[in-house]
């Protein structure tokens, strides 16, 4: 196994949002036992001893599952920064400035082009800011300050509705079934609508992705209806092999494509924005309106050209990975006798899938640390309530399988799960 420390690999809330959250950074709802505050007087100690017993057993542990870059100190993350920076990348260069092409920005907007197969990018300090980029260059351009989107896309689930407060954009649905819109939804929408925004994978549908046939045939729909297609593939990276289609590929279906470098890649920070030089070149003029142009970025550059050439080449093993493990945690459970409980998808479309479990999450963020303190295995991340609306009384985590997952074996998954059910019913007592 991977060693506790090197956890930068995976994380299993990727962009550090609970499912369902409205507020982006946020870890999800209250909890007792594990570490995240409820807001009552005094809880605040309670939760900092909580998050320092939690991170403890984490960091002690032997194994984990899933990767959390969130165990490393400073320290150890500058120490990674350097060890594993790219062979072809002179670390005695100078630094940045203002994100200008001649530097370390620079090339990774070259190479995240060149991965994508467009004729530019353009790097930003996050992914909401590259979106409401996106969307406010082509509400622009089209004319049309109407986006059709999903209700449960990272814009509406996760931005705090910037795209309507910020830019004045508007949004519609095709549809609200939790999977991306069909091309019969997207041509019957009853009112123009100048971009179709499609979250590649929807995250909060359970990292859902369509099939190649399907994806096109929207693409077009989007077409006929004489408006442009912008993707949200803040995960697209490990969308290519559900596909079977290189990412060049993928992304030439759209006309504007933003990528994350951490929630895949293992980076720090950043993300990219990617497409035609005219349309880049103008993503570059409102980047520096909306105040993403920093005076220097090199760490988060730095680390995203070290995700390029470190992580991006073993999707493939995390994709065909995900679906042994997602079945032996189905199994697992079902041998453990637990009543009711669902993996989604069955078969994981990327290397993340989502659990959900009959139980409290304060109950099974406790037995995720109990496991980890006691028999040095650490299986799970973080529990939280679903979206509101959600069935009550479950739970869900999500899932990500990266370097650290790569040497478990079923038979490991389903005796390490059927030993958290029983954590579970210690801690419920």
């Amino acid at each position: 196994m991977r060693h506790k420390r090197e956890a930068g690999a995976g994380v299993t809330s990727a962009d550090g949002a609970a499912p369902g959250s409205t507020s982006p950074g946020t870890t999800g709802p209250g909890v007792t036992g594990s570490g995240v505050t409820g807001g009552a007087p005094g809880e605040e100690e309670t939760a900092s001893a909580g998050l320092a017993r939690r991170l403890a057993a984490f960091r002690g542990a032997d194994r984990m599952l899933t990767g959390n870059a969130s165990l490393e100190t400073v320290r150890e993350r500058l120490d990674r920064l350097v060890a594993e920076a790219p062979a072809g990348y002179d670390l005695d260069s100078r630094p940045d400035f203002y994100g200008d092409e001649d530097s370390i920005v620079g090339e990774l907007e070259r190479r995240t082009a060149d991965a994508l197969g467009t004729e530019a990018a353009a790097f930003f300090p996050s992914g909401t800011m590259a979106q409401q980029v996106a969307l406010r260059c082509w509400a622009g351009r089209t004319g049309n300050a109407t986006v059709a989107g999903h209700p449960l896309s990272h814009l509406e689930m996760h931005e705090r509705d910037a795209y309507a407060v910020v830019s004045g954009l508007r949004m519609v649905h095709p549809t609200d079934a939790p999977r991306l819109p069909t091309a019969a939804e997207v041509s019957g929408l009853a009112e123009p609508f100048g971009t179709l925004a499609l979250e590649l994978p929807l995250r909060d549908a359970g990292f859902l992705l369509p099939s190649w046939e399907e994806l096109t045939a929207v693409v077009a729909a989007a077409r006929e209806r004489d408006a442009v297609v912008h993707f949200d593939g803040a995960r697209l990276w490990e969308s290519a092999p559900h596909f079977g289609r290189a990412l060049p590929e993928i992304a030439a279906l759209a006309d504007s494509v933003y990528v994350s470098f951490y929630k895949t890649l293992g980076g720090i920070s950043g993300a990219a924005l990617a497409g035609s030089e005219d349309f880049v070149e103008e993503a570059r003029t409102w980047r520096h309106r909306y105040g993403g142009r920093l005076f220097q970025q090199w760490p988060a550059a730095l680390a995203a050209l070290t995700g390029l050439d470190r992580e991006l080449p073993h999707l493939p093993e995390y994709v065909a990975q995900a679906k042994v493990v997602a079945r032996a945690l189905g199994e697992g459970l079902d041998g453990a006798g637990v009543p009711w409980f669902r993996v989604h998808p069955e078969v994981p479309h990327t290397h993340q899938f989502q659990v959900w479990l009959p139980h409290p999450p304060a109950l099974l963020d406790e037995a995720v640390v109990r496991q980890a303190e006691e028999t040095g295995t650490a299986l799970f991340q973080r529990w939280f309530e679903p979206a509101p609306g959600g069935p009550p009384g479950v739970a869900l985590t999500e899932v990500t399988v990266a370097a650290s997952a790569l040497e478990w074996t079923a038979g490991e998954v389903r005796a390490a799960v059927r030993e958290f059910v029983g954590f579970v019913g210690r801690v419920g007592g």
